[in-house]
């Protein structure tokens, strides 16, 4: 298995279980900035306890692992919890909604995508990827992120909301990080 059919695998089930989610991290980094290597799936998923179960379930234990006390651990801390195709060494970090005004902000702004003939996937916006990325970046996450987050600027330039930008990185208190980053790219342009 290779990613693109992960990918397809995990979007079809929770197409088919109709489970609130969006594809983030690097693979909507690469929908719209630059295409980069990355190493598993990130999806937040936003799933009642009967939906997780089903969710689960849906990874057959002879091709995955997964550990189900591990998914209800993260249902309950609104944390996350892996799923490993270990034939193939690919990873899906999938990440409980937090109830929060910007994850409901993120859900509700989704992209849907092609992924292939017969699914359709939805996507974190360009603009919530750089206020995550602004955050991951923040808390230490590495060069990296500002890399990622220069790509969406370079691909999306006048696409993109800047003001909704502005607003989610002053609300998650990054603000001056994204004013920093506007000025490199203006200063490089």
């Amino acid at each position: 298995m290779d990613q693109a059919s992960l990918l397809h695998f995990l979007c079809t089930q929770l197409n088919r279980l109709n489970i609130g989610y969006f594809i983030t991290g690097s693979h909507a980094t690469i929908v719209y900035g630059d295409v980069r290597f990355t190493n598993d799936i990130d999806v937040v998923i936003d799933v009642s306890p009967a939906d997780l179960e089903a969710f689960c379930t849906a990874f057959p234990e002879e091709d995955f692992y997964l550990s189900l006390p591990a998914a209800r651990q993260a249902l309950a801390d609104r944390g996350m919890f892996n799923i490993i195709h270990p034939s193939s060494g690919l990873k899906i970090d999938v990440i409980i909604a937090k109830d929060t005004l910007f994850n409901r902000s993120r859900m509700n702004r989704s992209v849907r995508f092609s992924i292939a003939d017969d699914c359709e996937a939805r996507f974190s916006s360009p603009e919530d990827i750089i206020v995550q990325k602004l955050q991951w970046h923040q808390m230490g996450g590495g060069e990296r992120h500002l890399e990622d987050i220069r790509g969406v600027l370079k691909r999306q330039e006048e696409k993109l909301d800047r003001q909704y930008i502005a607003e989610q990185a002053d609300s998650q208190n990054v603000l001056d990080l994204w004013v920093a980053i506007l000025k490199e790219v203006k200063d490089d342009g």
